[in-house]
């Protein structure tokens, strides 16, 4: 077999890759893909160019593992303290920060170059902010306890670029999509953050996790109503049918299975609920394509 060819040395250092570039944990793909297609789909009217389905997938793919490479690069001091991250392979010693710098520098060239050859100028423009959020985010939990908001940032930038690579232009709605997404992202990534919270505390990280404290699920369920109602908004402007807020009704019934499973505080609880926003993330997706083809 092919595999048995290379030398064990190799596979390990691919390994080793692919786990820093969080190719085995598909989670944060999922997470930043569903609303790029929101944008996709609502932009292109239920009908977006093939090459911007393309581009955008695997732009979505390759700057989600180039972020992981940065956010490894930034933590690798950190990350020795914390449960979780304690064998990643930066902090582990396996990967060096100098290839972790190379694999993030060579993954943004890779996402640039497409949107250089496939979309627009007014995309290319869009793409240096989504670039410089990507590089920014991780070091922001060392200066403010809102990290998480720059995540959120970075994590809907794909937003304003899909919607300017099908559309030509941007628009109210872009924005609203845009607002509902750093919603969302702030609420599930808090959700992330209180599976370290202990951990954060002691060696001094900040997150939402810790800034919210006991007030943390209350927040969070406020973060998720505003995410339903800006969408619902969504819905009204681009006069959407009752596909698409049956989507929204099994998204909001998500946040609150979401609340249970956080309800005593624990890391597995915490963890699942994070996990399941691909769902969530899903079902306004399926919602939207259904109303957008039917209607």
């Amino acid at each position: 077999m092919l595999p048995d060819a290379v030398p064990e040395s190799i596979r390990r250092r691919l390994a080793d890759y692919a786990s820093l570039l969080r190719i085995d944990r598909p989670i944060g793909t999922l997470l930043l893909l569903w609303p790029t297609y929101w944008a996709l789909w609502l932009a292109g009217e239920g009908s977006p160019g093939i090459s911007n389905i393309i581009v955008f997938t695997l732009g979505v793919f390759f700057m989600r593992a180039a972020g992981c490479a940065i956010n490894d690069y930034a933590d690798r001091d950190w990350d020795k303290h914390v449960k979780r991250t304690k064998d990643r392979p930066l902090t582990a010693g396996r990967v060096k920060p100098s290839e972790a710098l190379a694999l993030f520098a060579g993954l943004c060239l890779i996402s640039f170059l497409m949107v250089v050859l496939f979309t627009n100028s007014l995309t290319l423009y869009l793409s240096f902010g989504g670039a410089l959020l990507a590089f920014i985010y991780p070091f922001m939990k060392r200066y403010t306890h809102l990290p998480q908001l720059f995540l959120g940032a970075a994590f809907s930038w794909a937003i304003p670029m899909a919607w300017a690579a099908e559309a030509g232009s941007l628009s109210q709605l872009t924005w609203l999509l845009f607002t509902a997404n750093v919603l969302w992202t702030v609420a599930y990534d808090t959700l992330y953050a209180m599976v370290d919270r202990d951990d954060d505390l002691k060696v001094g990280i900040k997150s939402t996790a810790i800034l919210f404290g006991d007030a943390d699920k209350a927040i969070i369920a406020i973060l998720q109503a505003m995410v339903v109602l800006v969408l619902i908004i969504v819905g009204h402007r681009a006069e959407l049918g009752s596909f698409y807020y049956l989507g929204l009704v099994a998204m909001a019934c998500l946040f609150v299975y979401h609340q249970h499973l956080a309800r005593e505080r624990e890391r597995e609880g915490c963890f699942k609920a994070f996990l399941n926003n691909n769902w969530a993330g899903f079902a306004v997706f399926a919602g939207l394509v259904i109303d957008l083809t039917v209607g």
